[in-house]
């Protein structure tokens, strides 16, 4: 099972029905979930997640879609450690050129040390960042 990494707009996408990519999301959602999935994502993600929900009155279903993160067998999440911190935030640093996010440089070294080559994103900087985007 390959694994891939999975980011805030995509899951924003899969759970907002007035989300411009939910469509897209969940044709894409409903593909994926046929064979095993061995999905990766960081604390920095979930904590967007999780806020996003809570800051706009939702705090019912960030408890709810940060619940389903924490528990699901087939997600692996990355707590961010010193080094990790240090790491994006060095990358952070270095592409001046990119509008990247500290959470987007920190979800590439993660993705480049677990040997992942696809994340499922609507952000465009993963591309950017040479990576393979899905849906």
């Amino acid at each position: 099972m390959t694994p891939v990494f999975i980011d805030t707009s995509y899951l924003l996408a899969l759970e907002l029905a007035n989300d411009q990519h939910h469509s897209a999301a969940l044709e894409h959602w409903k593909q994926v979930v046929k064979s095993p999935l061995q999905l990766v994502t960081t604390s920095y993600v979930f904590d967007e997640i999780v806020t996003f929900f809570n800051c706009r009155g939702y705090h019912t279903k960030a408890i709810e879609t940060g619940n389903r993160l924490l528990h699901s067998p087939s997600v692996n999440m990355i707590h961010i450690d010193e080094a990790l911190f240090y790491g994006g935030w060095f990358h952070f640093q270095q592409n001046q050129d990119k509008d990247y996010s500290l959470t987007d440089c920190i979800s590439f070294i993660v993705m480049r040390r677990q040997n992942i080559q696809t994340a499922y994103t609507f952000d465009r900087h993963f591309v950017q960042a040479q990576f393979h985007s899905e849906p």
